[in-house]
């Protein structure tokens, strides 16, 4: 019974330190690279979807947008228009 009370808690300690999953975007550029294969990773290093196609051709792999692109410029203002009614 002793041994059983002190496995519980060993098992759960290791059960919690698994290593965490890194970011896999990398927030520099706003196109990545999907790479498909027995290893899956992403190359975030482009700067237009064209650019990345043209190193995707011919690859197991797929252009996407970077969800976490940081970008330089802050979004322009937001125009509304109010309707005043008489």
């Amino acid at each position: 019974m002793r041994i059983l009370a002190l496995a519980i808690p060993l098992i759960a300690t290791l059960a919690a330190a698994a290593p965490a999953n890194a970011q896999t975007y990398a927030p520099g550029y706003p196109v990545c690279l999907h790479v498909y294969g027995p290893i899956t990773y992403y190359e975030c290093r482009y700067t237009s979807l064209p650019q990345c196609n043209a190193s995707a051709s011919g690859r197991a792999a797929q252009c996407v947008v970077n969800p976490y692109f940081a970008s330089a410029e802050p979004p322009g203002p937001i125009y509304q228009h109010h309707r005043h009614y008489y």
